[in-house]
């Protein structure tokens, strides 16, 4: 009888080859939800076919990725950035029934905390340099797509937030570092003839716009890139040609429109006449609400109230957008927004610095300080990309109303990533056999080993 009774007893072997396959499935699930936001957001392919307009992609996908998260059981809350949402949803709730418009108040602090599931989504499900980079593929790829439109259609966007030329040239400026970056970090002839290829895409999308505000985002983003180079030499070379690149492809029009840009026509009945003004009235609209501002979305409802009877060129501008995401984040949120948003840029940095400091080799950190050698570690590129991609927002949106795109809040969230997978796949050198694809000299940690962090 005891014998009989041997074969049967294998719940533990079923437990052990059901349960650890479902755990990957889901963590693959929760990828694959990652991948499918930032095709249906920054793709969009419901601008182009009929009736895919109707659906809600990224509200859907949002809401299955928060779903995935909470059952995955790996919420992690020690990141400052995750953290600073919750203060900064405080202040937009306050808002929602005090602000002038409540629907728009309402509306915005929906949308953001739908953001917020994407982004926890992303600090989850993006944990192995091979997932971030195969996230990096699709992003680049897509605006590598968004340029080819962008161009097509005379300079604007494929439509949604990105259809504005002012909008979609910010864009393009936050793609420009992923091409320069990647191709000083990829060895083979055609892996460095695609990122060329790409970065010469994003500035052609970027000129097509024909956006002074982009324009001077695509030259700080340029400046930077030259001064994160791996190699001087190489990178002065690559940024001569791209200079050469514009001045040959670029219309006349393109260099008249950005020389206007300081014009006494423009400063004084133009653009930036306008822009100089409305700027005014939100400083006043912080002036007088300078602890949590006027409210999500609603400069545009309140600027009649502080215009106050104020004219520009003999007729009043109520109802237009501040034209800088900083003017509305100042007149918005107030103090608490630029203490909140503010801390989540200045804490991305340090997270960025941290990467770029740790895959740098040693010799290399401590003789030149920025100097990485081709074929290094791909973490430390993405990092300076990265950090070359804020810099773009930051600049373009001097001259843009961005701030409640998905743009910042993506690009922290994969910050964030690029952090959490710097300690939990960082080590000792082991054996060129044994180097993945992605992490060339950093070895992954085995199976049944606690990751090792060098902080």
């Amino acid at each position: 009888m005891g014998s009989d009774a041997n074969p049967i007893a294998a719940p533990e072997v079923r437990s052990w080859a059901i349960g650890k396959p479902r755990q990957a499935q889901e963590s693959k699930a929760g990828f694959y939800l990652v991948l499918a936001y930032f095709f249906f957001e920054f793709g969009r392919p419901q601008e182009l076919v009929p009736g895919l307009r109707l659906i809600p992609f990224s509200t859907g996908l949002s809401i299955l990725l928060i779903l995935n998260v909470l059952m995955s059981g790996k919420v992690d809350f020690s990141r400052l950035q995750t953290k600073l949402w919750l203060p900064l949803f405080a202040v937009m709730a306050i808002h929602v029934p005090i602000a002038v418009n409540n629907y728009w108040a309402l509306m915005t602090f929906k949308d953001m905390i739908l953001m917020y599931c994407v982004y926890l989504g992303v600090i989850t499900f993006v944990n192995s340099t091979k997932k971030m980079m195969t996230l990096m593929t699709l992003w680049i790829g897509v605006h590598g797509f968004l340029a080819v439109m962008g161009i097509v259609k005379g300079g604007r966007g494929i439509g949604a937030w990105m259809g504005d030329e002012n909008d979609f040239c910010m864009v393009m400026d936050m793609a420009v570092p992923f091409g320069y970056f990647l191709l000083f970090s990829s060895t083979g002839v055609r892996q460095k003839m695609k990122y060329l290829g790409l970065l010469g895409a994003f500035i052609l999308g970027a000129m097509a716009s024909l956006s002074r505000g982009g324009f001077f985002g695509l030259a700080a983003v340029g400046a930077y890139c030259w001064y994160r180079s791996p190699k001087k030499l190489n990178a002065l070379i690559v940024v001569a040609v791209a200079v050469v690149f514009m001045l040959v492809l670029a219309p006349e029009k393109y260099w008249d429109e950005i020389s206007s840009s300081t014009s006494d026509e423009t400063m004084g009945t133009g653009t930036g006449a306008a822009r100089l003004y409305t700027w005014g009235i939100g400083m006043d609209m912080f002036y007088a609400n300078p602890i949590i501002g006027v409210g999500q979305n609603n400069f545009p409802w309140t600027f009649g109230i502080y215009e106050a009877g104020r004219k520009f060129n003999d007729r009043s501008i109520s109802g237009r957008q501040a034209h800088s995401a900083w003017v509305t984040l100042i007149s918005e949120l107030g103090l608490a927004g630029i203490v909140i948003i503010g801390g989540m840029v200045l804490q991305c940095y340090k997270d960025l610095k941290l990467v770029r400091k740790r895959f740098a080799p040693a010799q290399s950190r401590q003789k030149h300080g920025q100097i990485v050698q081709a074929g290094e570690d791909v973490r430390a590129y993405l990092a300076r990309a990265m950090e070359g991609s804020l810099i773009g927002f930051i600049v373009s949106g001097v001259f843009i109303s961005t701030l409640w795109y998905p743009s910042l809040w993506i690009m922290t969230a994969l910050v964030v990533a690029l952090r959490n997978i710097s300690e939990t796949q960082s080590g000792e050198e082991r054996p060129e056999s044994a180097q993945t694809k992605y992490s060339r000299g950093i070895p992954l940690p085995r199976l049944g080993e606690r990751p090792v962090s060098r902080l």
